[in-house]
């Protein structure tokens, strides 16, 4: 929310697709939370598979799923509508989680 909100002057690349980035990279890290015994292969399987779900169920219309979708904590959570870019984005932020699960992983094992 952050990135999108104008309160940094951040640039325009990243305004654009920092926040769905970092969506994945947040469902990541709630399900290693959740699931600590999961690999990093399955998290970030799950995660990336989550976010591409949301993302493909913003084709689906009805008036009580855009109903949801109005209310901020329906939009965050749901987004608004598809677009092919977010999946990267997605992709991209699975696997920055990972990396990033990967290096704490070996740095606590050579600790």
């Amino acid at each position: 929310m952050g990135s999108r909100s104008g309160a940094v002057p951040l640039p325009s690349f990243i305004v654009a697709y920092a926040g769905d980035t970092l969506w994945t990279a947040m469902v990541y890290a709630c399900l290693v939370f959740l699931w600590p015994r999961l690999s990093v292969l399955q998290a970030v399987g799950l995660a990336v598979g989550i976010s591409f779900l949301v993302e493909f169920s913003q084709l689906y219309r009805a008036p009580w799923i855009d109903a949801v979708r109005a209310h901020r904590l329906g939009a965050l959570v749901l987004g608004r509508g598809f677009l092919a870019t977010d999946l990267l984005c997605y992709t991209v932020g699975g696997l920055l989680a990972a990396g990033v699960d990967g290096l704490l992983t070996r740095r606590r094992a050579l600790e």
